[in-house]
């Protein structure tokens, strides 16, 4: 079993444990928060940041021990991220939807699912908490579930990331028309990071989708990188988490500072 297979099984087995009754969460879902536009906004300036809450990963073990996540994402707003990611996958990153609904309360930027979207559930529960981005990567999905799950959270007004790692994963992607692509210099089935994925496949995304460069980016040198292959965003999670100051670590990837 790799470990994107062993996240997927951790995934179903704790979303058995919260399932709540359709009519209780459609409920939840009338009254969740208006969607913010994330396109326009990842848009706004030559290179944006989707600024990430990330307790841990199953790579590096704990990054932070984050006690109140609106505090982060206030500081991440405050340093022009774009987007706010917030990790909800609980055994291996140390996240809850909990941790979106409070960031929700905190900023009015739009906010990122960042999970392992495997049911439909899912999408309804990341609207009915305030969702405006969810994640669909293309490894852990059929053709037809990521059709589906694209088309699902459309109609639920929500953006979404979809996120590829090789060549035949960006020609999946394209199958779907979608607005955003994000290419993961981590492969997910082994953890393995190799930065060659941005200059590999990027270019291969068309100029009129918004394109992503995710994981393993922690120096001005590697957001080079990434906006030289064709990036119009960066989604950066370990790097900021660690430092000490959330937007002096945006200031120097952007580099704005001297």
């Amino acid at each position: 079993m790799s470990v994107l297979d062993s996240i997927i099984e951790g995934v179903r087995e704790d979303l058995a444990t919260r399932r709540l009754p359709l009519s209780q969460l459609h409920e939840q879902l009338s009254q969740a928060p208006k969607v913010i536009d994330a396109h326009a906004r990842l848009l706004a300036e030559p290179m944006t940041v989707i600024a990430e809450v990330k307790r841990s990963s199953p790579s590096k073990g704990s990054l932070a021990a984050i006690s109140d996540p609106r505090q982060l994402a206030a500081q991440y707003q405050e340093a022009g991220a774009a987007v706010v990611s917030v990790l909800t996958e609980q055994r291996r990153f140390g996240g809850s939807l909990a941790d979106l609904v409070a960031v929700r309360s905190e900023i009015d930027i739009p906010i990122l699912r960042k999970d392992f979207m495997v049911d439909e559930y899912q999408f309804f529960e990341a609207r009915a908490a305030g969702a405006d981005v969810v994640l669909l990567i293309v490894a852990a999905l059929s053709k037809n579930q990521l059709k589906d799950y694209y088309d699902l959270a459309t109609e639920l007004g929500m953006a979404v990331l979809v996120e590829t790692h090789t060549h035949q994963e960006i020609e999946d992607a394209m199958e779907i028309e979608p607005r955003i692509i994000g290419v993961n210099a981590r492969n997910l089935k082994t953890l393995e990071i190799d930065l060659n994925a941005f200059a590999q496949l990027i270019p291969e995304i068309p100029s009129s989708i918004i394109r992503i460069a995710e994981s393993g980016i922690s120096a001005r040198s590697e957001v080079e990188i990434a906006q030289s292959a064709g990036a119009q965003a960066i989604l950066v999670g370990e790097t900021l988490v660690k430092a000490g100051d959330p937007r002096a670590a945006i200031d120097q990837l952007l580099g704005r500072t001297k």
